[in-house]
């Protein structure tokens, strides 16, 4: 009976491991997976907070935790579920997707910048703080929902690709880990963002001189940091949609040439940095991964400007000629 006893032991501690180690893998394959769609997930981390700027500050928090639910409910409810039926039995349309989403953000980032030059619009400049009714938070929160749609569909059809060769069991568990942690981590760092000013108040109250000068170091730096957040958010729009429509134009055969003409660059700028002996080789990756980022970029600009002109500045000029 031990015997069996043991052997049972045996096969429990066997499992176990087994257990930890599928666990251990799920957590490494989501962590690649989150890794590949980071520019995105930038993006959605400098767009959120100008949905709740210039809210009172009492209701900053109840806002986002609002959106961060409609977050999890994009991710979990609609996209999932659809970005998996479609992994499973229509592959061939992620590409697709991922370049009608690679499309919408280098449109999303061109109309940015133009609106920016157009409006002189910036997230720098002093807003009040405005009281708003019940009907109007609703309005703020779906809005802000309806663009993390965008971004989450991106965030996840990116990872869903990126693990595309595991099982079905593999994918759904990674990617129900990929939905949850981004989501936690994207509103967590919103959170904090938005909250900086009113821990900066609080600190400029003591009674210590430091902490004073650092709280109101806090105050003073918000609107810059929201000005940073705002371009940083708009070269990730440009970069990550240039950068899925490079690759993925390419794997649908449409247009091989200028992944091609960015992959010579970018191997070259890595071999010439590789071979120079010095310290400098030791950047060789980083230099790779500049290249490809910058044409990247430049592409989503081009399409986006594109889009841009289709969207809104024909229909202008042909509105005034009609006139």
């Amino acid at each position: 009976m031990s015997a069996g006893l043991f052997g049972l032991l045996d096969d429990v501690a066997a499992l176990a491991r087994l257990a930890a180690a599928s666990i251990d893998d799920v957590g490494a394959a989501a962590a690649k997976a989150t890794a590949k769609a980071t520019g995105v997930v930038v993006d959605d981390t400098a767009v959120t907070p100008q949905y709740v700027h210039g809210i009172a500050a009492e209701r900053e928090l109840p806002i986002i935790k609002k959106i961060a639910r409609g977050s999890m409910r994009n991710k979990l409810l609609f996209i999932l579920p659809a970005a998996m039926l479609l992994s499973q039995f229509l592959p061939s349309a992620l590409p697709i997707l991922l370049i009608v989403g690679g499309t919408y953000l280098a449109y999303e980032g061109a109309e940015k910048i133009y609106e920016r030059f157009a409006h002189h619009d910036g997230l720098s400049e002093d807003v009040a703080t405005v009281e708003h009714t019940p009907a109007e938070e609703k309005e703020i929160i779906a809005g802000a929902v309806r663009t993390d749609f965008i971004l989450s569909t991106e965030i996840m059809v990116i990872a869903l690709d990126s693990v595309a060769q595991q099982s079905f069991a593999s994918r759904l568990a990674i990617m129900v880990v990929v939905a949850i942690a981004i989501t936690i981590g994207v509103y967590g760092v919103v959170a904090a963002i938005v909250k900086m000013d009113d821990v900066g108040l609080s600190l400029a109250q003591r009674r210590s001189s430091a902490v004073q000068l650092v709280g109101r170091s806090l105050v003073a730096a918000m609107p810059r940091l929201l000005a940073v957040l705002s371009t940083v958010g708009v070269v990730a729009m440009l970069w990550v949609g240039g950068h899925i429509l490079l690759i993925n134009v390419a794997e649908l055969g449409w247009w091989e040439a200028p992944y091609e003409f960015v992959h010579h660059l970018e191997h070259e700028a890595h071999v010439a940095l590789e071979h120079t002996g010095s310290i400098l080789a030791s950047l060789a990756g980083a230099a790779g991964w500049l290249v490809n980022t910058v044409f990247s970029a430049i592409l989503g600009f081009v399409v986006g400007a594109i889009v841009v002109v289709a969207m809104h500045l024909l229909p202008r000029s042909r509105e005034r000629a009609s006139h």
